[in-house]
């Protein structure tokens, strides 16, 4: 499915399991997900690659998909491991593209 924006609930995050299960839920992550942040980073990669298999969701070939993280304000509160978890993941998510002369392909966005 092609998108420009996906949105996902932070008040469903509370653990290193609920991250996972949650981002897995929401961008459709292959069966054989690892759980663990090497893999995130490896599914997000590819957001733009449809026959990578990497994820259900996917944006146009040089374009940005928008991560809307809702109810970000008391997530980052209570569990800032995890809040910075998805910002430096995303920020080494379009490092790793850029340094292979790839366009960024992940935003975020943050909805208190």
């Amino acid at each position: 499915m092609t998108e420009s924006k996906v949105s996902l609930d932070c008040e469903k995050i509370s653990d290193w399991p609920s991250f996972h299960k949650e981002f897995a839920k929401v961008f459709g992550f292959p069966n054989f997900y690892g759980n663990n942040m090497d893999a995130w980073i490896d599914c997000m990669t590819y957001l733009d690659d449809p026959a990578s298999g990497m994820s259900a969701i996917h944006c146009n070939r040089g374009s940005l998909l928008a991560l809307e993280l809702l109810n970000v304000k008391t997530f980052r509160q209570r569990s800032p491991e995890l809040y910075e978890a998805i910002v430096e993941g995303a920020a080494f998510v379009n490092w790793r593209r850029l340094d292979v002369g790839d366009p960024a392909v992940l935003a975020l966005s943050f909805k208190l």
